[in-house]
């Protein structure tokens, strides 16, 4: 890879991964419109692990916390503290965990397509925007019951279909279960933490196992840059998120979906 698509794609990677249009989309497509090779899912998982180091870096004192309580309820075999939201991470986890693993490579492949962007990306805004316009708005995160954290973790496996976004399809099961717009996007971002964990240790196995060279260098400068990035996204999406709402978002998502339909239906 050359810098400048290094660069590119990495920097797109951090100012799309936390926000909800679809990071996955944006890295599929900036190559099929600037005319460049596919970077492949080497690097799509390396810019990842870049915004992975930004959300733990970003939510440092939390993560401490929960993680503390967490293991002290696996000894006392009982709720202490912040445990229940450990749990409910790892709980909302599980279905896109099982899911992701048996997906094919084929199957991966295949949805790499603009046209099924295009429709991921109208469709799932126009339930973004719905859900922004009718949520109560009125809890946090820490209020989640079982069935509410497995319905969020059931709406992101419809995140392997790129355009969805992983943060868009989560925020806008929290708001459908009346979240606050704060409380859907911080359980989003920590819920991306096992899930790009998971999704980077198996790419890191298979790129181990694999006899061509490997471009380490292209990868580590991709998942530095998408990091800085990624920190800075998450300082100001959450600092503005109540006084700009979703709708920015979802016209971003309107707009980008015609200029794909018309460019390629």
């Amino acid at each position: 890879m050359e810098l400048i698509h290094i660069l590119a794609l990495a920097i797109l990677q951090g100012l799309t991964e936390f926000l909800p249009i679809s990071s996955s989309a944006h890295l599929i497509l900036l190559p099929v419109l600037a005319g460049w090779n596919d970077q492949g899912i080497a690097f799509d998982v390396a810019v990842h692990l870049g915004t992975l180091t930004a959300v733990i870096t970003y939510f440092r004192i939390e993560l401490t916390k929960i993680t503390r309580d967490w293991l002290h309820s696996l000894t006392s075999g009982q709720m202490i503290g912040e445990s229940r939201l450990a749990w409910a991470i790892l709980l909302g986890t599980v279905p896109v965990g099982l899911i992701g693993i048996t997906l094919t490579e084929t199957t991966q492949e295949s949805l790499r397509s603009p046209l099924v962007i295009a429709w991921s990306t109208v469709g799932f805004g126009l339930l973004l925007a719905y859900a922004d316009s009718v949520g109560k708005r009125q809890r946090d995160e820490y209020t989640l019951s079982w069935h509410d954290v497995l319905f969020i973790g059931f709406a992101q496996v419809l995140a392997l279909i790129p355009g969805t976004s992983r943060s868009g399809i989560t925020i806008t099961a929290g708001l459908l279960l009346g979240l606050t717009r704060e409380g859907a996007a911080r359980f989003s971002f920590l819920l991306a933490i096992p899930v790009i964990l998971l999704a980077g240790a198996l790419a890191t196995l298979d790129l181990l196992d694999r006899t061509e060279p490997v471009d380490w260098e292209a990868l580590a400068l991709g998942t530095f840059i998408s990091g800085l990035c990624a920190y800075t996204c998450i300082h100001y999406f959450l600092k503005f998120l109540q006084r700009m709402g979703m709708l920015p978002f979802v016209v971003y998502r309107l707009l980008l979906g015609g200029l794909l339909f018309y460019l390629f239906l």
